[in-house]
């Protein structure tokens, strides 16, 4: 933000109006395509020529008119205490957000601004429902500017002009994927999406078939006649037949997979600045945020069934500006160990050290979740098995009961917890296990709940108070759960907050 412009009402970027009529465009193009195909499809290329095209004429020029008068009734005002924008053609609204609300600045860049050099500026208040400002569209050197502005307004400190260029030249990068790393880990996200949308969009535009879809004695029936001759080639040419539609269905679920990971994570940068770390991913839509490690709350490593064996982890970071299940703030969703450990050093965490002591969760509450499991599953399965034709259905409940007892079991036997001197761990989980990394001066409360069950038999859930998320630790004795809260609440009783937000950790 250039001094002569600060705290005097701009408008955004010219080309602003072109963006916008042309992403009104590309929602035009479906009704267009089939409205011109129902004229053909009549045979009236006549009315084609006469009446539709000059009508898509017409409203393509008003797309870029009402655009261009948008463009010129939007305004912002960067002023000391807060940022203000006007915007409106008939009836006009203004809103202004004081900096101190502001939890998190972020620039993105969708494929359309992308082609005209401009980014989309986004403040996050944390109101949720869709409350957040956003600013739309800015060059990417005014965008980081006015970035760096905001954050310095709401910590209460000046930034230079030239504060975005030194800041590029002395960052330092702490984690980067090529795209062999990106194709790797696209090979990972196994993801049936196309199948899903595929069959959607099918059962929404139900002229694509003549019969419908979820009929499955109308599939039946179609496929009497390729049936019959599938069961006259033998067992071998059926076995051959599933195992190759078997296979089709894989190779469509690796390839969304890789095609989705590669749009989400392309040229994935994660850099050290002087303001925290700074995050840069995306293909189609190019996301820039960052992060300041002072806001950092906890952090979350997790792996999934498969990429564990070949040591492949995932990092996030739980800020004051994030949300616990969005992958808003994924410092390095696929990466080994040893290039975890430095981003982990750099927020100011460690990780798990191999000799550190891990204290079980409650037999008790594992044995109880098993009983509850197969009481329930069994209260299902017998009047399955009375009343239902086919008595051997009720085998199925019972399993699910059975499965339900085996989790609690896994539960027991790999769910773990440790408290450190200055850190605190959960790991969650057998197939897929999770950690979650906690601060003990960071956390703002301490709570243990007991249902009536659980106070019966011995045993808690911790609650950790974590801002931008939330921490548990499940199905603690209830002596650990209350000598984890006393010791906690001292730490949290010996820290300055207000002065743990004005510092930022130079590491572990």
């Amino acid at each position: 933000m250039s001094p002569e412009a600060a705290g005097k009402p701009q408008r955004t970027h010219p080309k602003t109006f072109a963006v916008k009529a042309a992403t009104m465009l590309t929602q035009l193009v479906v009704p267009i395509v089939v409205g011109g195909y129902t004229i053909l499809d009549d045979g009236d290329l006549a009315d084609l020529l006469t009446y539709f095209l000059p009508l898509i004429v017409v409203v393509i020029g008003l797309n870029f008119v009402l655009a261009y008068f948008q463009w010129t009734r939007l305004t912002y005002e960067v002023r000391e205490s807060d940022i203000r924008v006007e915007s409106g053609l008939l009836s006009r609204a203004a809103r202004s957000v004081p900096y101190e609300r502001i939890q998190d600045v972020s620039v993105e860049q969708k494929l359309i601004p992308r082609l005209f050099g401009l980014v989309e500026v986004k403040f996050e208040t944390g109101a949720g429902g869709g409350d957040d400002l956003k600013l739309a569209y800015l060059t990417e050197a005014e965008g980081d500017r006015l970035r760096d502005t905001v954050k310095a307004r709401r910590e209460g400190r000046e930034v230079p002009e030239a504060a975005v260029e030194v800041e590029r030249a002395e960052a330092d990068v702490l984690f980067a994927m090529p795209p062999r790393r990106v194709l790797t880990f696209g090979l990972f996200e196994f993801s049936l999406a196309v199948v899903a949308v595929v069959f959607g969009a099918v059962q929404q535009f139900d002229f694509l078939i003549d019969f419908d879809l979820w009929d499955i004695d109308e599939w039946q029936q179609r496929l009497a006649g390729p049936g019959q001759y599938l069961a006259g080639l033998g067992p071998l040419a059926q076995f051959v037949g599933i195992a190759a539609g078997v296979a089709a269905l894989l190779a469509v679920g690796v390839a969304t997979g890789v095609v989705r990971t590669a749009l989400r994570e392309w040229d994935f940068l994660l850099e050290r600045t002087e303001t925290g770390l700074r995050r840069r991913r995306g293909l189609v839509t190019r996301t820039d945020v960052v992060m300041p490690i002072h806001r950092v709350q906890a952090l979350r490593l997790k792996t999934g069934l498969v990429r564990r064996f070949f040591g492949w982890y995932g990092l996030g970071v739980v800020s004051l500006a994030s949300d616990s299940a969005s992958a808003n703030h994924e410092a390095a969703p696929f990466a080994k160990m040893r290039e975890i450990e430095p981003i982990a050093a750099t927020t100011g965490f460690a990780l798990p050290s191999k000799d550190l002591y891990w204290s079980r969760r409650s037999a008790k509450a594992s044995v109880d979740g098993a009983l509850i499991d197969l009481a329930i599953m069994g209260a299902i399965a017998v009047p399955v098995w009375l009343f239902s034709p086919l008595w051997w259905s009720a085998l199925l409940p019972l399993g699910i009961g059975v499965l339900g007892a085996v989790r609690e079991y896994y539960l027991y036997r790999f769910d773990r917890h440790s408290l450190g001197d200055r850190f605190i761990y959960s790991r969650h989980g057998w197939l897929a296990p999770k950690t979650t990394i906690g601060s003990r001066v960071r956390l703002q409360s301490v709570e243990i709940k007991q249902g009536p069950l659980a106070k019966l038999r011995g045993y808690a859930v911790l609650k950790l108070g974590l801002a931008g998320g939330t921490f548990e630790v499940e199905a603690m004795p209830v002596d650990q759960a209350r000598r984890w809260r006393s010791a906690i609440l001292d730490s949290i009783a010996t820290t300055d907050f207000s002065q743990m937000l004005e510092r930022e950790p130079s590491g572990a």
